[in-house]
């Protein structure tokens, strides 16, 4: 084993870790940021069901 090896087998996993942390963290927020727009869409969708539920109710009673 060369001198290079003891300088290039570390370096190359170093930056190899820094780029996994980097895209690793970016996936996750992604992701993270996806969930919550799931999440604010359902209970829109929720909000709204519930009001047209609630609003025809109030028509059945009035007749």
């Amino acid at each position: 084993m060369t001198s290079e090896h003891v300088l290039f087998i570390p370096g190359v996993l170093m930056v190899g870790t820094f780029l996994g942390f980097i895209l690793g963290a970016r996936a996750a927020r992604n992701q993270f940021a996806l969930a919550q727009k799931r999440t604010a869409e359902r209970d829109a969708v929720r909000a709204a069901r519930a009001a047209k539920k609630s609003k025809s109710a109030v028509t059945l009673d009035d007749d």
